[in-house]
This record gives structure tokens, sequence and C-alpha cells, in this order.
């Protein structure tokens, strides 16, 4: 590969030096001016620059921070005798400037300095390729993962009309109240998003009339437990899942400990479970199904803090209670926009 350099400074006589130094190895490009640079870099894929640092009208600084801009992967070096100190350091801490190379210059030691620029050039290259196919990855792993989840909640729908939306609310409420955790990074609020889009379908084996009794479910512990080791461990069989079915393994467990399957208690029960739980109830107790009022913000946050530090984190609750506090929120489309 026959690597582009650009070499700019005001003197001539210094161009034609570093013309001939360079020329049998590379393509090389001169300019005198920071303008005259900026004008091939809009037109050839510089690999290398190397700029004199005191030139009329613009510094090599300035020019550099420029060609940063437009040619980011370039690597950039700057020659100086005279520039600040402070300035330079700088320019080399927030990567404007690769390397320095004091006049007057060594020609073997600039040749070394060119050799491991070029170097540092290939590397950032190549990062960046694998950067950009890793994000290729992540996004089609991420549509494949989203159409298995839609899949799933269409065929549930044929028996359960609105359990898509109760998850889409609940996925977006979900998301809110995450944001409000510090140990919720991204990654958690993923996982998180994904369990509550699942959350009913992992009990797609419980009987009609238990999934129906909603939090009445004390006398269906067995059933339930049976539905939801099913549901969770075909979920677990799909990897990209397989964070999301361990949240949703911790979905009956309560705050104070006297939940199921596990009997956990507070922090033993994963952040992601515990903020599910409220959501899904929060949205439960908003939009019920047939024959139930809904109830308000208010009221539905008051039936909440009732079992606030036995079913519930309060933490959460006070979390839940502040991002919808707004009424016109939760019935608009914008909440649906954030599942």
């Amino acid at each position: 590969m026959q690597y582009k350099i650009l070499f700019v400074d005001d003197e001539t006589a210094n161009l034609r030096l570093l013309e001939r130094l360079f020329r049998n190895s590379y393509d090389i490009y001169t300019a005198s001016t920071g303008d005259e640079a900026l004008d091939l870099l809009s037109v050839h894929d510089i690999a290398l620059i190397v700029s004199d640092q005191r030139m009329p009208g613009m510094t090599g600084l300035e020019f550099l921070k420029l060609a940063a801009e437009r040619r980011p992967q370039t690597v950039r070096i700057i020659l100086t005798g005279y520039t600040d100190a402070n300035d330079l350091v700088d320019a080399i801490n927030s990567g404007v400037v690769y390397k320095y190379v004091t006049k007057p210059w060594v020609n073997e030691e600039l040749k070394q300095t060119v050799k491991r620029s070029l170097q540092h050039y290939e590397s950032t290259r190549a990062q960046r390729r694998l950067q950009t196919e890793n994000e290729r990855l992540k996004s089609r792993l991420k549509s494949a993962t989203d159409g298995c989840v839609d899949m799933v909640l269409t065929m549930l729908e044929t028996q359960f009309p609105k359990l898509r939306e109760h998850a889409e609310r609940t996925a977006a409420v979900a998301a809110l109240v995450g944001e409000r955790f510090v140990e919720m990074d991204r990654e958690s609020r993923e996982t998180l998003r994904l369990g509550a889009m699942l959350h009913e379908a992992v009990l797609f084996t419980a009987p009609r009339e238990i999934r129906e009794k909603g939090q009445q479910i004390d006398e269906h512990r067995t059933a339930l437990g049976k539905a939801l080791d099913a549901g969770a461990a075909a979920i677990d069989s799909v990897p990209e899942l397989a964070e999301a079915s361990g949240v949703l393994r911790f979905l009956f467990e309560s705050y104070d400990g006297r939940g199921f399957p596990f009997g956990f208690a507070g922090a033993q029960i994963p952040m992601s479970a515990r903020i599910l739980a409220a959501a899904s109830t929060y949205d439960q107790l908003r939009q019920p199904g047939p024959g139930t009022d809904p109830l308000t913000h208010r009221d539905a946050i008051d039936s909440l803090r009732r079992n606030s530090g036995t079913r519930f984190d309060p933490e959460v609750i006070d979390a839940l209670a502040d991002v919808c506090a707004y009424a016109d929120l939760y019935q608009s489309e914008e909440l649906l926009t954030l599942a």
C-alpha cells in the first residue's frame, strides 16, 4: 500500500527537502499554507500530515485542529522549534497531535517517526474496522432478538389480546425507573426491557384462570412456579434472551422475603426484577382488564405504597412515583416510544 503523506510548510526549501526525503517510498503532497492543505484534504485520503507550526495566517496547531475534524483517521505530526510547550502538550493530550518533531530535524530520525506513525495509522484503521463490524453485528443481533420477542407476543395475542400493550407500557415505565439507579447500566436496562416485554409470556403454560387473578397468587404458587420454570427454560433456550430469562425467574419474589420460588429478600433480588414487579403492577392498576375501573396515578401509587417494604422495594416505588407523576405522559403515545 502506497501511503499518502501531506507536508505543510511556508518555506519552500523545507518542502523540497521533505519531498526528496520521502518521495521514493510514499505519495507526497505539499502545501505552503493551512488553507491550501485543507483543500488537499478534501480531495485526498491522507494517511499522515507533517505540518510546521510557525506559518502566516494559520498556525500549524490551528490547521491540525481543523484537519482532525475533517479527517479524524489521519495521523498528525507537528514540526516545531518555537511553539509554546503548554500548547503543544494540550494538543497531544487532546489527540490533535500524535507526535512532535523539533527543528532542525534529523533525517533518519524523521524517517523512523514517519514509519511508526503510519503503523499507528494502520492499527487505528484496523480498530475502527473492527468497531464498525461489532456495531453492525450488534445491530443485527438486536433486530433478531426483537424479532423473536415480537413473534412470541404476536402468538400470545391470539389468546390474550391486550398482552402486547401491557408488555410495551411496562417496558416503557421500567425503562424510566431504571434510569434512576446508577447500578442499571445500558446493558442492564436492555435486559430489563427484554424481561418486561416477556414477563407475561413467561407464564404461557399457566391456566387462564390463574393468569387473570393478578396479584392474588398465594393459593396458586405451585401452578405458577411450574409455569414460571417452563417459561423461563423456553426463553433461556434463546441465547440472546438468557439474561432476561434470569430476571424473570425472580418475578414473584417479594422484598420482605416472603415471595417464591427462592424466598430472596431486599438486595438478593436483582434490581431489574424489583423494578419489573413494580412497573407491571403499576400498569395493571392504571390499565386493568374489563370490569375494573382504572386508577389515577396518585391512587395507583398509594396502592403500591401499601405494599412498599413487603412486596415492593420502597426506593423503586419512590422512583416510579416520580417518573410517572404526570398523567398526560402515561396516557400519551410518548410513553410507548420508550419501550
